[in-house]
């Protein structure tokens, strides 16, 4: 099931975390907002839903970890969309960026399309995925994936192959949209 993507619109700086704007990159006027890139989900698609993966493709890496955080984490993702654009695969709008689970090494997804048959680090997971939206401030995601591993084993009658994250928000809009996270139980076919 797919849903309309919205962009969001905050307050602040473009240019990145750290740094000052560059002159004139600021709003248009004072009172004027900016955008990030980070997409919003609507409950009603993807809160407490089953989806079929059967045509989902995602280009795969992994990320280390120290201790189950990742390090290292944005370099792996640029790595990803590099990969995609070689493999001349289309890298959707607010593709799927989902994050597995491992105390030294977790795997990292990035949703594509179009990707030709055979390609090397190419995942078609298959079967079906249940999602819950989740508002997951420090220290309370690991709370909510294992509310959602128990849902999950309750509704299926057996745990998920695989829990994924994928994280909403960037640094600029995170508390205010306080750390939205999709956790995606992944059940193959």
């Amino acid at each position: 099931m797919t849903s309309q993507r919205r962009r969001v619109l905050i307050p602040g700086p473009k240019d990145g975390p750290g740094q000052r704007p560059a002159e004139g990159s600021g709003p248009a006027s004072p009172g004027a907002l900016e955008t990030c890139d980070c997409p919003e989900l609507d409950p009603a698609d993807w809160d407490g839903i089953e989806s079929d993966w059967s045509d989902i493709t995602f280009v795969a890496t992994t990320v280390n970890a120290v201790a189950g955080v990742p390090v290292g984490f944005e370099s792996a993702r640029q790595a990803l969309f590099d990969r995609a654009a070689a493999l001349g695969a289309t890298v959707p709008e607010s593709p799927m960026l989902l994050i597995g689970e491992g105390r030294f090494r977790r795997p990292l997804l990035l949703e594509v399309e179009d990707v030709p048959d055979g390609a090397r680090d190419v995942v078609r997971p298959g079967g079906v995925a249940y999602t819950r939206l989740v508002h997951a401030p420090w220290g309370e995601l690991a709370r909510a994936a294992k509310q959602l591993r128990a849902e999950a084993e309750q509704r299926y009658g057996r745990q998920p192959a695989n829990l994924y994250a994928w994280y909403l928000t960037c640094r600029m809009c995170s508390r205010e949209r306080n750390f939205e996270t999709l956790l995606v139980a992944h059940y193959p076919a």
